[in-house]
């Protein structure tokens, strides 16, 4: 099933190639790297400060997230941004995704919903023949990038989970990110490491991950506080799509640990199991 957004004028904007390929979207950074503060570098084990990142979100349970993806490929930009929240110990969330305008400025396509859960991805206001109130769902686990690009937003356990899979990590800086001190750490992640040591939650899809993607290698930047949150993680993929070299940065901000996040996923009547238009 393909989905392809289309601006006014004939330009594309997103492609989401979705069960048998890959999408194709893109964001810019949700905020900026943060003002540098007095240098005091983590004593502790640094790999392990990013791998058991994912465990003390579910610890803490739910935050508000910010999500954005920015992908650039023969010189063409494309950015899509989501906000909502996420409740990691269920492994549920709900975003409110942004497409791009059109070139003219106007808006193209109405806000997309998502809900995120294990194994699944629900839209709603998907477009491309989709009846306005219905739901679409795709398996996460059979996307060839499981998810971690094809909806067009961020599922914030994956970013998380992913970092299991440190390779290599870094310290970079102890910084102030929005008011909050973070140690920034720089690094590699291995997507099939990742899907190995990843909870229930996220393993089926960063499994079909590491199957689809043609480098399990993911550079990151994590910026963790220091009650071991994750406050903000970027990732950069890289892929081949229909011979093309797409690169993708995917960002992901956490905020307001502890706020209610509610996730009631559609019955089956309200979902949509008919053709997609290309």
């Amino acid at each position: 099933m393909v989905v392809l957004h289309r601006l006014r004028g004939g330009a594309c904007a997103v492609v989401a190639m979705v069960g048998a390929g890959v999408g194709m979207v893109a964001a810019t950074g949700c905020s900026g790297g943060g003002d540098a503060v007095a240098d005091a570098r983590p004593t502790g084990d640094l790999t392990a400060a990013v791998r058991n990142a994912a465990d003390v979100l579910a610890r803490h349970g739910t935050s508000k997230t910010r999500t954005s993806m920015e992908m650039a490929a023969g010189g063409t930009r494309v950015t899509i941004r989501g906000d909502g929240g996420y409740d990691f110990r269920r492994g549920m969330g709900r975003l409110r995704v942004v497409l791009p305008k059109d070139p003219a400025g106007s808006d193209e396509h109405l806000p997309i919903t998502e809900l995120l859960a294990p194994g699944a991805l629900y839209m709603k206001d998907r477009g491309a023949g989709v009846p306005p109130g219905k739901w679409v769902r795709v398996d996460t686990t059979t996307l060839k990038d499981g998810n971690l690009v094809t909806g067009g937003a961020t599922d914030p356990a994956a970013a998380a989970e992913l970092l299991r899979g440190v390779r290599t990590v870094d310290y970079v800086a102890r910084i102030d990110l929005a008011g909050v001190q973070v140690t920034h750490y720089r690094g590699v992640a291995d997507i099939a490491a990742a899907a190995k040591a990843a909870s229930p939650t996220v393993r089926g899809a960063l499994a079909a991950a590491a199957k689809g993607f043609a480098e399990d290698a993911v550079p990151f930047d994590a910026y963790v506080d220091d009650a071991g949150r994750l406050r903000k993680v970027r990732h950069q993929f890289s892929f081949t799509n229909q011979g093309r070299t797409v690169d993708v940065s995917s960002t992901t901000l956490l905020y307001e640990f502890g706020a209610p996040v509610v996730v009631e996923l559609p019955a089956h009547r309200d979902l949509y199991t008919g053709r997609i238009r290309v």
